[in-house]
């Protein structure tokens, strides 16, 4: 009989099964369901005797029984630890098993969150066959936790599958990415940007390869000018087209998703005991059966369901004021999830444990539990306050007139936005970088910036590709002569090796023209090289570009502080619902 069948003997919770051994300081599965253990040491009476005599050994196949708490007492082990109550040494214990496992946190539409701190917890091994997987070939990353920063894209889907969920709207739906958070984690793993990305937004979709049930590959063409929900489900879309969509629109690669339908909100928020919300005002919304007083209260089920997906009861019941209230709802799933409460209580961790791995849809790339026990071990070191969600910017579609049915990334938050998030700079560090800012080695940084700028048609630069995607040398240089004026550019081709980051290399006599190419492509001056010995005659600058580069006209640095007016909200922060 495995551990899970013996945990759930006589109807016990198998979360209940585990027990501190005060020998080895771990949790261990304890083998008698009610906890009581013989005063002899070996029950006898139980085991029966084994061929040729020996009595006692028959019947226990090698296990060792772990002492439940309460049958310790203060400064003295019981009986049967003792040599002289069965009459020779002790057993050595053997080494603990490294199970310093985790507690998988979960919010709105499947947003789930490894807390790996403090304490020991616990994964049966079952929870591996609870996982679904999909093949997003090379649109994820192998290695569950890349070296660096790195992305996870959380989907929640509107598909209408599991039970009660047939009357909620458009039963048929096939599941598009109704809710969509790229999840950042910074390089030296202290904080991550949770970016909200609406459902309505039109942006273009790539090209996307899939893999079919036998195993072939169907390329679902693109598609320009569409909502970016439709990167889902939508002509066959799988989640790997989604992840495409991201790293076209933003420019961030995608390392791995996690997904889930409307079941996961049900089931997570009910495992943890329920997910305080707090509301500005009453709401009885007949759409989503939203029916909660003002103040706070504690939702779960169908309740937490009703509170992400209502758009009528707050704001201007558009789908960014329903985002503010999902970044509320997770935050405070969050908290509670680090909460004393929830870490100990071990029938909670397991039912929380065995509800956000059915819930779960992830990438190959993480798609069993000890890959994602190494996500969890970089997540869960997270504080919440090091957690920032923010919306990406976004305005009313243009082409739409007054409608305002749709809307588009806002032509300059959005690019500042996506540049801090490339450049790892976190939102909860914006003060810091300010002073930063005013140390020695930033001015003088800011110093190459200072002085007389030379004529665009005075600039007479070299541009190399160090890194940058293809084409990229060729594509800047076009701008620069067709929009920018200067002529005097041209495309070296590839760099002789790759750079970290973009760099501008120039002698003394040319600063002025190198202060007027910054000024042109967002060039912070830690990019600024100035060399020792003056340029003779038509000699150029080198403009080397990293994989900091994104597109001609996009600023390379990133800047110094987060747009102003960017809706965002640090997870360890109460909101009430407007």
């Amino acid at each position: 009989m495995d551990a899970q069948s013996r945990g759930r003997a006589d109807e016990v919770d198998p979360a209940d099964q585990w027990v501190l051994n005060p020998d080895t300081g771990t949790y261990e599965l304890r083998l008698n369901p009610s906890g009581t253990r013989s005063n002899s040491g070996r029950d006898r009476s139980s085991t029966g005797s084994a061929p040729g005599g020996q009595s006692g050994q028959s019947g226990r196949t090698g296990r060792r029984e772990v002492p439940g708490q309460r049958n310790r007492r203060a400064g003295k082990a019981p009986a049967e630890e003792s040599p002289d109550a069965l009459g020779r040494r002790k057993r050595k214990p053997k080494p603990a098993r490294k199970k310093k496992v985790l507690l998988w946190t979960g919010g709105v539409m499947g947003f789930v969150l490894v807390v790996g701190s403090g304490g020991a917890y616990w994964l049966y091994q079952h929870f591996n066959g609870n996982i679904n997987t999909v093949d997003v070939g090379d649109a994820g990353n192998k290695s569950s936790v890349p070296d660096g920063a790195f992305n996870i894209l959380v989907i929640g889907t509107d598909k209408r599958t599991g039970a009660g969920n047939e009357g909620y709207g458009d039963a048929g739906s096939e599941g598009h990415a109704d809710t969509n958070i790229l999840f950042h984690v910074s390089a030296d793993r202290t904080n991550a940007t949770a970016m909200s990305i609406p459902r309505d937004m039109i942006t273009d979709i790539p090209a996307c390869p899939t893999k079919q049930q036998d195993g072939t590959t169907k390329t679902v063409p693109g598609t320009k000018h569409v909502r970016f929900n439709e990167s889902l489900g939508q002509e066959g879309r799988d989640p790997g087209c989604t992840m495409r969509t991201v790293k076209q629109l933003t420019g961030l690669t995608v390392d791995h998703f996690m997904m889930a339908d409307f079941n996961a909100v049900k089931e997570l928020s009910t495992a943890v005991g329920g997910v305080k919300v707090c509301l500005e005002k009453p709401v009885n919304d007949p759409k989503s059966h939203l029916k909660l007083p003002a103040g706070q209260s504690v939702v779960k089920g169908e309740q937490a369901l009703a509170f992400v997906r209502t758009r009528h009861s707050f704001g201007h019941e558009s789908d960014l004021d329903r985002i503010k209230q999902q970044q509320q709802f997770i935050g405070s799933m969050i908290r509670q999830m680090k909460s004393d409460d929830t870490l100990g209580s071990p029938t909670k961790l397991y039912g929380l444990a065995d509800a956000a791995t059915k819930a779960l849809t992830v990438d190959s790339g993480i798609g069993s539990i000890k890959k994602l026990t190494d996500l969890a071990q970089v997540l869960g070191k997270i504080d919440a306050k090091n957690i920032t969600f923010a919306t990406l910017p976004v305005i009313d579609n243009p082409a739409e007139g007054k409608k305002h049915v749709t809307v588009v990334p806002d032509p300059t938050k959005a690019d500042a936005l996506f540049a801090m998030m490339r450049a790892d700079t976190s939102l909860t560090e914006v003060k810091k970088k300010e002073a930063d800012a005013k140390s020695a080695a930033a001015a003088e940084e800011a110093a190459r910036l200072e002085g007389p700028r030379a004529k665009s048609s005075d600039v007479r630069i070299t541009v190399l590709n160090g890194g940058a995607k293809a084409g990229s040398a060729g594509d800047l240089v076009t701008w620069l002569q067709n929009q920018q004026g200067v002529l005097k550019s041209s495309n070296g081709a590839n760099a002789p090796q790759k750079v970290p980051a973009t760099v501008l290399a120039y002698a003394p006599n040319q600063a002025d023209q190198a202060r007027k190419l910054a000024d042109l492509l967002g060039l912070a001056g830690s990019a600024l090289k100035p060399g020792t010995k003056d340029a003779v005659g038509k000699e150029a600058m080198v403009l080397t570009l990293g994989p900091d580069f994104q597109q001609a006209g996009t600023p390379v640095a990133a800047p110094a502080k987060a747009p102003e007016g960017i809706q965002k909200v640090e997870a360890d922060k109460p909101v009430c619902a407007k």
